[in-house]
């Protein structure tokens, strides 16, 4: 495999790793939580909870690998782990991503 196509799969593994940590977020807000605190199941965060924190930090190790291999800038990589603490930010990140996936063409 050449390096330009080890890139591209490792940007396209960081996109798809993306879209499930924010889904993963999703399902701590707004099912996990409201599970919580209006059906009594403290269970669900704790579970939701604990996929979503290891989920955060692959992605965020991702980003780190990603700029150690020299894949983008810093400006990037902390863009990335910003949006990886933010609500929906992973997907905004995500579209970044593809974006700089589809110039590596």
């Amino acid at each position: 495999m050449s390096t330009m196509e080890h890139n591209r799969t490792f940007l396209i593994s960081l996109i798809w790793f993306g879209i499930v940590e924010g889904i993963s977020t999703l399902v701590l807000f707004f099912i996990a939580m409201p599970m919580k605190y209006m059906l009594d199941m403290p269970l669900a965060v704790t579970i939701s909870g604990a996929t979503h924190g290891f989920l955060f930090l692959g992605l965020v190790a991702l980003f780190v690998i990603g700029k150690s291999k020299l894949l983008y800038s810093y400006k990037m990589m902390w863009g990335g782990i910003l949006g990886a603490i933010l609500p929906f930010g992973p997907f905004v990140v995500d579209i970044k991503i593809y974006r700089l996936l589809q110039s590596t063409k």
